[in-house]
């Protein structure tokens, strides 16, 4: 389940308390306190057995005896009572609880007491082990937190009560508002992705602030949070960052922590923004509750300090930020208005002794000009004028912390004398910072959202994530290993996989013994200069630690040689390992080449991710390296490059050309596609593999595998996002032309504009129920950038590759319903195409486990409730839109 109930939870009319108590310092009478004091205007219910009154209250004994559902029940009753609460709420009607109460774990059996209770109303669950939850707009404060929070656009999610408390207390100090502040507890039922899908479509919610542990179900909360992050800021500060941290964390939250590598990889994908720290958090709560995203942020400073100005620059490019070019026309009208000596450029520096007036006069020209889309005003306090004064006559240039709709962003630098004036900017709505780089920061969380949701907008270019295979062939290789109860694959077995699927390796011979390594590689010098002789055994994975690996040999008798000495080693430092022979291949020497490491390992909560980086023996000590989640394309597979230092080695310098990036592209998005096939891949290494202007070429591979999950079809389980539904091409003939249909891909926005501009303006109004002219670029890429674990949409494709209709299917979070879409374009109506577009739909829901697929038709499109009806949809006027009717397939 995801958010099927949880609506009791967002707008409560009422609400019953278990455990509710009258006994000082107690949890239900500091619960049942908080939501009276806090003047919730719904019905609230104590219920507790011990009493008759509560709060000035009728208490009640039990839900039995309540006088109507509540909407939200809030349980703070001991741990073995929860269960059976549980069950009695849900036979009463109700849907929701929060359960405040700890010690319902998985070891004593309460925990899944509970779950089983809840199961058979779809009950839904927050916590145990929380705070609670808080709905300032309705005034519920329904939690043991200290003190209320005040309304605002904010929505928090924490799975500390520790640090829900601490952000509330900030918040009432810097004139900070929430829209839900939700303690997630231990997420037995409701978790962070379940909130996020909610929040996303909450009108109320301007900003997703979480403060995350763990994340127990990777794919719902990709999918949650990418569909968040593009209608919202989602700013999130995950702990565990480092190893010992990360062991806390799973303790507190007594659930795993993924590699924290793996967990920024996850959330730069899902177009999330990380903060470090809990300051950083509050000002990026701060900041986007005060102002709404910026595409872009050039930036005007101005300040009475200059050393003040320049940490701001600094933090501010830092932060990927832009200091605005002020025009000429302003630079002449700041030169009217302040004295000879100011700066004469951005930051603007007004000189120590400016008084409020010449505060005024540099904000408001600075503010106006054209190329500033935010304004940042510093103070640094002097004996020469007053802060306090400084600050009003900025505050009074403000309107909803703002001068011409550009957001205002202040510094007063200092403690003592500073305190007064930030009070008097934040009275006034506008934004305070105690450091420079806080606010040249806080500025970049504007423009940061904006950048990763043109990110998560990118468009790959055709078909870069088809990667030509050969399955069958790697298929075979793994059962031969599987048949052997082997999990690592010898050299030449990890290298014959990768060439299956497109990754360059030089040829290998393999010999038994080392005479038959003296003729193979007799016969490789013929067209190499050297050849490499390696050590073939099934029981040592890293050969350069036994001293298995001998280069630049350059006849045939070192080569038997090497391999002698091979053996002899072997012998000395693994007596036990047996030696299945010897791997002879040319010495590929490529003097501007850069070493590479291609890699895969498995995260436990991401499941399978990428690295790739730096290579050679030193590949730990240099530490150069980048991780991304599959499946990738050929605009991800760049990212994953350009976020490594070696990126920019193998973009040229001096005399060294620019390494062939499509090759690279081409490597990754093959070691991808193998990771959707083959689930029963653990780890692969492919290191090094070399890259030059030439191309790539893998010198070694590593592969392990779980042999019993050989037989396992694709695509993988275990990844995250899930990947491109290849599976569902098919091809139609309709009077006698022949159409492909498939799944829909993101570089299929390409064929938009000529597709609709051959639909008619009418076929245009019947598909999106109103006329419509314009389609922005936004729109066509949404329209094609699916989340298949939510979406799908089949294309149907002439011959020529022309787009000739489309059909679409949105599921909700539950997979409960499914809302469909269809159109042909106008000149091919008639032939079959929308019924097959239909068929198709209808199939892929059934296959998903979809209950019902509906739409909305205009009773005017006669033929669509024609076909609909013909297909076996009902069909009903909408009841609260004239002019619409609904049309429904069940499907269970």
């Amino acid at each position: 389940m995801t958010i099927r109930n949880l609506e009791y939870a967002v707008r409560p009319k009422s609400v019953a308390v278990f455990g509710a108590s009258h006994r000082e310092h107690s949890v239900g009478r500091v619960v049942m306190d908080n939501i009276v004091e806090g003047g919730f205007e719904g019905e609230v219910w104590p219920v507790n057995p011990k009493y008759r009154k509560v709060a000035g209250r009728r208490c009640y004994a039990k839900a039995a005896d309540l006088p109507g559902i509540p909407d939200l029940g809030v349980i703070v009753t001991p741990p073995g009572t929860v269960p059976d609460i549980i069950r009695d709420l849900g036979e009463k009607g109700t849907r929701a609880a929060v359960v405040i109460t700890a010690g319902l774990t998985r070891e004593n059996g309460l925990r899944q007491a509970m779950l089983d209770a809840a199961k058979p109303n779809l009950f839904r669950i927050i916590g145990p082990n929380t705070l609670g939850l808080m709905i300032p707009p309705v005034k519920l404060n329904a939690s043991f937190g200290h003190m209320a929070a005040k309304p605002g656009n904010i929505a928090l999610l924490s799975q500390s009560g520790a640090i829900a408390t601490s952000l509330v207390d900030w918040a009432a100090e810097n004139n900070v508002g929430f829209s839900q502040i939700v303690s997630l507890g231990d997420m037995a039922d409701v978790d962070v992705g379940d909130y996020l899908d909610l929040l996303a479509g909450d009108a109320a919610t301007r900003t997703i602030v979480m403060y995350l542990e763990t994340i127990p179900n990777s794919r719902k909360f990709m999918s949650a949070a990418r569909a968040a992050a593009r209608l919202k800021p989602v700013i999130a500060i995950k702990s565990g960052r480092h190893e010992q941290a990360a062991k806390a964390a799973a303790t507190h939250t007594g659930a795993l922590s993924g590699a924290d590598r793996v967990i920024e990889a996850a959330l730069q994908r899902a177009g999330v923004l990380r903060v470090k720290g809990l300051a950083e958090l509050f000002d990026a709560a701060e900041t986007t509750a005060h102002f709404a995203p910026l595409e872009r942020a050039r930036v005007g400073i101005v300040t009475n300090g200059g050393g003040a100005g320049v940490l701001a620059v600094d933090q501010l490019i830092d932060c990927k930020g832009e200091l605005a070019e002020l025009s000429p026309a302003t630079i002449e009208r700041l030169n009217v208005v302040l004295p000879p000596t100011w700066s004469h450029a951005n930051p603007v520096d007004i000189i120590g002794d400016a008084p409020a007036e010449r505060y005024r006069a540099a904000v408001e020209a600075v503010a106006a000009d054209a190329a500033t889309d935010a304004v940042l005003v510093m103070n640094c306090p002097t004996g020469l004028a007053s802060p306090t004064e400084a600050a009003a006559a900025v505050a009074e240039l403000t309107k909803e912390g703002k001068i011409n709709g550009k957001p205002v962003l202040t510094c007063w630098l200092g403690e003592h004398t500073a305190r007064e004036g930030r009070r008097i900017l934040q009275n006034a709505g506008v934004a305070s910072f105690e450091t420079p780089a806080d606010a040249a920061s806080a500025v970049s969380y504007l423009s940061d959202w904006s950048r990763a949701r043109r990110a998560l907008m990118r468009v790959p270019s055709s078909r870069s994530e088809d990667v030509a295979s050969d399955r069958q062939a790697v298929l075979d290789i793994f059962l031969r290993v599987a048949k052997e109860n082997r999990r690592m694959l010898t050299e030449p077995e990890a290298k014959s996989a990768i060439a299956a699927y497109g990754i360059p390796v030089p040829e290998v011979v393999i010999a038994k013994s080392p005479e038959e390594a003296g003729k193979a590689a007799g016969r490789l010098l013929g067209n190499s200069e050297k050849v490499v002789v390696k050590l073939l055994s099934k029981a040592i994975s890293h050969k350069s630690d036994v001293g298995g690996v001998v280069l630049n040999v350059e006849t045939a008798a070192a080569a038997e040689q090497a391999a002698t000495s091979i053996e002899d080693r072997v012998r000395k430092h693994a007596p036990e390992a047996a030696i299945e022979g010897y791997a002879v291949q040319p010495m590929v020497v490529r003097k501007h080449a850069q070493e590479l490491i291609l890699g895969m390992s498995r995260d436990p909560i991401f499941g399978p991710a990428i690295l790739f980086g730096a290579g050679g023996v030193a590949v730990e000590t240099v530490d150069d390296t980048a991780i991304a989640l599959p499946p990738l394309d050929d605009v991800l597979a760049g990212d994953l490059i350009e976020r490594t230092r070696i990126g920019r080695l193998l973009a040229g310098f001096r005399d060294r050309q620019p390494a062939d990036r499509a090759a690279m592209v081409a490597a990754l998005n093959a070691l991808s596609q193998m990771i959707v096939d083959f689930p029963c891949i653990v780890s692969m290494d492919i290191n090094p593999l070399l890259a030059d202007a030439d191309g790539v070429i893998a010198l070694d591979a590593r592969i392990e595998i779980e042999p019993e999950r050989v037989d396992e079809p694709g695509p993988n389980p275990a990844l995250a996002i899930r990947p491109y539904p290849s599976g569902w091409n098919t091809d139609l003939v309709a009077d006698s032309v022949r159409y492909q249909i498939r799944p829909i891909k993101p570089a299929d926005v390409a064929l938009y504009p000529d597709f609709l501009a051959k639909v008619s303006p009418d076929d245009i109004h019947l598909r999106f129920l109103a006329p419509r002219k314009n389609f922005p670029d936004e729109m066509l890429k949404r329209m094609t950038q699916l989340d298949y674990d939510r979406e799908m949409a089949f294309v149907a494709l002439e011959e020529t590759g022309a787009l000739a209709g489309v059909g679409r299917l949105s599921c909700d979070p539950d997979r409960a319903v499914a809302e469909y879409g269809l159109l042909v374009r106008t000149d091919l109506q008639g032939h079959g195409l929308g019924w097959a577009l239909l068929r198709q739909i209808v199939d892929y829901a059934k296959m998903e486990g979809i209950g019902r697929v509906e739409g909305m038709v205009l009773t005017e499109n006669s033929k669509m409730l024609a076909m609909c009806r013909e297909f076996g949809f009902s069909i009903a006027h909408h009841p609260n839109e004239p002019g619409l009717s609904f049309a429904t397939l069940d499907l269970g």
